[in-house]
C-alpha cells in the first residue's frame, strides 16, 4: 500500500461519527476514511438501514450498529463481516477491503494481522484489536502525503480520539 494511513480509537459512538464527518468536510472522501467497530447486535438491522441518515431502529433504541452505522452510511463498502475468533464486527471504508480481502490471513491472524498487513506494527495492530474488542471503535484514514497525514491526526486527536498512530516507511515516535 503506497498511502499512508492514520489510525485511532474512538471511545464512543457518537465521538466516531463527529470525528468522520469532521473527516468529511476537511476534504476526505468516503474512500479514505475507514471504520471497525464490534456489531453488538448482529448485522441484520445494519444491513438493511445502511444507506439511510437516520436509521428508524435508532429512534425505537436498536442497537448501536444501526446508529453508527446509519450515521456512517456514506461510507463506501459498509457492511458486516466475522473475524474468526472475534466475532461479528461492521467496517466501512479501506478496511474492509483489507479485511475482507485478507479472509484467509484474517482466519489465522484475525484483526491483528489484517492490521499488520496494513502496515502498523505488530505491538500496535494488538493493542487496537484489544480495545476494538473491548467496544471502542477504530477510526483509520488513509492519507497522500505528510500534509494529509498531519491534517488527518489533528482531526483525529481535536475528536478526542486515542492512541493515535500511523503507518510509513519507517516508525515515528510518538510526541
Amino acid at each position: 500500500m503506497a498511502k499512508k494511513a492514520v489510525f485511532g480509537i474512538a471511545k464512543s459512538e457518537s465521538e466516531a461519527i463527529t470525528i468522520a464527518d469532521n473527516l468529511k468536510a476537511a476534504g476526505f472522501t468516503e474512500n479514505d476514511i475507514s471504520v471497525l467497530f464490534p456489531d453488538k447486535q448482529g448485522s441484520k438491522d445494519f444491513a438493511h438501514e445502511q444507506h439511510t441518515k437516520a436509521p428508524e431502529g435508532a429512534a425505537t433504541g436498536a442497537g448501536s450498529g444501526a446508529i453508527l452505522g446509519g450515521a456512517l452510511g456514506w461510507m463506501v463498502g459498509i457492511g458486516a463481516l466475522a473475524i474468526p475468533g472475534l466475532g461479528p464486527f461492521i467496517a466501512a471504508g479501506p478496511i474492509m477491503a483489507a479485511l475482507a480481502g485478507a479472509a484467509g490471513g484474517a482466519a489465522a491472524g484475525g484483526l491483528t494481522g489484517a492490521l499488520i498487513g496494513m502496515g502498523i506494527p505488530e505491538y500496535e495492530a494488538k493493542r487496537y484489536e484489544g480495545k476494538v474488542k473491548g467496544g471502542n471503535i477504530l477510526l483509520s484514514v488513509h492519507t497522500e502525503d505528510s500534509q494529509e497525514r498531519d491534517r488527518a491526526k489533528k482531526l483525529l486527536e481535536a475528536g478526542g480520539a486515542e492512541d493515535i498512530s500511523y503507518t510509513g516507511e519507517a516508525s515515528v515516535p510518538k510526541d
